[in-house]
């Protein structure tokens, strides 16, 4: 029996994914459990695995196509069983279903355009992607999709043209090239390596690679740049000693197994300081709309996390109600989460206030990005050796230094300042907060 393999629904907010790649292909054996492929959301990546044993029979989408989610991506069943009652129902696949696809000879025979067109001409995402695939032009096909839609078998048509390419060294390729890609379409590694008949020269090895960006990098350069531009943003440093969190980390490791405590480091210590001594600040723990101030009750720490596929910033909700080891525990799980691409999408928003954290790679001072609609963000530095006064003789001491940037069209500089203040206090005198 045929079953279909819907694209998930990672999270409330997220309405479509982008197949980032296909572990299977058209015709392959499948077993419950294996992978089938990777999607990708604005934020995260996750990987889809059988859920029944078979063949897969059909795939209905390209490596990266944008699938709306909940629509059917492929096909698992039994080999010569029909499909055609799971072909998404959009106006791409029903321009290109197996009854409306033109004969090869139709295809050879279609007009291909060879002047620029409009900018504006209308595109389907799989056209668009294989065009960025094999590297040509989409504005210079001739469209035959509905109401003069470029679909993609008009760009397939101008890629076997030879025309529209948009570098020298796909230029070279022949018409009627064997493709590797699904349904024996030509992928970029095709083109790049010219048949041994070809009697065009050889095309000289780039300097530089072009890749393009992935869907994470692009939402965080949007965020960054919309931050950077919208807001008025100050940064505050200040630094404290660190000796008495210091003292105390290294009690707490020392003791973790009889006590059963999870590994608390100093990054831990300073988010439960900053989850205390935010709700006296409400002016940070806080959302500015540009018409109004949206405060929070509680804490919702927005914790900055490093990953092989970019910045994350998952978020520990209620991170003022949560004890020490609680928020230990968590960080390290949305850490470990973002890491390896499982995080829902819902823990990457929410949060009220962020703490990012530097320090370990030495960084003595910085100037952090708002995380809008935040109004601040918390830079944690590296630790270093300063020199203070200690009844009349200068003595050394390990300081932690803290880089505050807040939003200044929410917050000024004063009330910023004092936070900065009581935050260096309470962490040079950590065991009383923890009492309180």
């Amino acid at each position: 029996m045929a079953t279909p393999v819907i694209m998930p629904k990672q999270g409330q907010s997220v309405e479509s994914c982008i197949i980032a790649k296909w572990h299977k292909k058209k015709g392959d054996a499948v077993a419950e459990g294996d992978m089938l492929f990777t999607y990708e959301t604005d934020k995260a990546t996750f990987d889809e695995e059988a859920k029944v044993s078979g063949t897969l029979i059909d795939v209905f989408f390209e490596e990266g196509d944008d699938v709306p989610c909940l629509l059917n991506v492929c096909v698992i069943g039994n080999e010569g069983e029909s499909t055609a009652e799971f072909r998404p129902d959009t106006a791409d696949e029903a321009a290109e279903t197996a009854e409306d696809a033109p004969t090869q000879a139709e295809v050879v025979a279609a007009p291909v355009v060879t002047e620029n067109r409009s900018g504006d001409a209308k595109i389907s995402p799989r056209a668009k992607g294989l065009a960025a695939r094999i590297g040509v032009d989409p504005m210079q096909a001739a469209p035959t999709g509905p109401n003069g839609r470029i679909i993609e078998r008009d760009v397939q048509a101008l890629a076997d043209s030879g025309k529209g390419f948009l570098s020298a060294a796909k230029e070279g390729a022949l018409p009627g090239m064997v493709g590797t890609g699904l349904g024996g379409r030509v992928r970029v590694e095709d083109l790049t390596i010219a048949p041994a008949a070809q009697t065009a020269p050889a095309a000289p090895v780039a300097e530089v690679e072009e890749v393009p960006i992935s869907n994470i990098r692009k939402v965080i350069a949007k965020s960054m740049h919309a931050s950077l531009s919208n807001m008025a943003q100050l940064t505050l440093n200040s630094s404290f000693d660190a000796a008495e969190i210091m003292a105390y980390r290294a009690k707490v490791k020392a003791n973790a197994e009889k006590m059963e405590l999870a590994n608390i480091t100093l990054n831990d210590i300073l988010l439960y300081a900053v989850s205390r001594i935010l709700k006296n600040h409400r002016d940070l723990n806080a959302h500015f709309t540009g018409d109004a101030m949206r405060y929070f009750n509680v804490v919702n720490l927005g914790v900055a996390v490093d990953t092989p596929r970019g910045l994350m910033v998952p978020t520990i909700f209620g991170a003022d109600k949560l004890s020490l080891n609680e928020i230990a525990v968590k960080s390290k799980e949305l850490a470990s989460q973002c890491q390896s691409g499982t995080i829902s999408p819902d823990l990457l928003s929410g949060g009220s206030f962020t703490v990012t954290n530097l320090g370990s790679m030495g960084i003595e001072s910085f100037t952090p990005v708002i995380n809008p609609p935040q109004t601040g963000i918390l830079g944690v530095d590296t630790i270093t050796t300063g020199v203070k006064v200690v009844n009349g003789e200068m003595k050394p001491y390990q300081k932690m230094g803290l880089s505050l940037t807040f939003d200044h069209r929410a917050v000024d500089g004063a009330p910023a300042a004092r936070f900065l203040k009581e935050l260096c206090a309470s962490l040079e005198n950590f065991s009383i907060l923890l009492a309180k």
